[in-house]
């Protein structure tokens, strides 16, 4: 095959052909817990970022510096744009941001959900971000509410059990 068909690219060695993370065009809500972490992964990659820049002539270290660059800058948006809302002064009878939100499907399956900021959420802690279908089909709900989730494998029907907020 002749060379003329090959297409070099030193973009990835050099971190030219890096993607930015994709910044949410969503008001960036977040609980202290979701703030803390945010502050903590800030610091931890700015700390990683110092010692690469020591051994940037490192091919392998001046390529995870443009990673952590790219990361330190959507932490740093992400940080600059955040809008603290404190959970414990939520109304307790309202789902709002920062509500633990108990329900009960059809079949009496209880399930335990916490609304919080994308960059917190994760499902494998019940922890759900107020963008979600799920989130929003909870917002402005009350105990005793049945509320429709739609989801594409299918509307679920919830009944909300119990509301609560963290007192911090």
């Amino acid at each position: 095959m002749s060379r003329a068909f090959v297409k070099e690219d030193n973009s990835e060695q050099s971190g030219d052909g890096l993607i930015e993370r994709q910044i949410s065009l969503q008001t960036n809500y977040v609980t202290p817990v979701g703030l803390k972490q945010l502050q903590t992964e800030a610091a931890r990659l700015e700390e990683l970022r110092q010692k690469l820049v020591k051994r940037k002539d490192d091919v392998a270290a001046a390529q995870e510096l443009f990673k952590v660059e790219r990361d330190l800058r959507y932490y740093a948006a992400r940080l600059e744009n955040a809008v603290l809302v404190q959970p414990a002064a939520q109304p307790g009878d309202e789902i709002l941001f920062g509500a633990i939100v108990s329900v009960e499907d059809a079949q009496g399956q209880a399930q335990e959900f916490t609304i919080v900021g994308e960059d917190e959420a994760d499902i494998t802690l019940n922890k759900v971000s107020w963008t979600s279908p799920l989130a929003r089909a909870l917002i402005s709900a009350h105990v005793g509410d049945i509320v429709t989730w739609r989801r594409p494998a299918g509307d679920v029907e919830l009944e909300i059990t119990a509301v609560r907020y963290l007192k911090e």
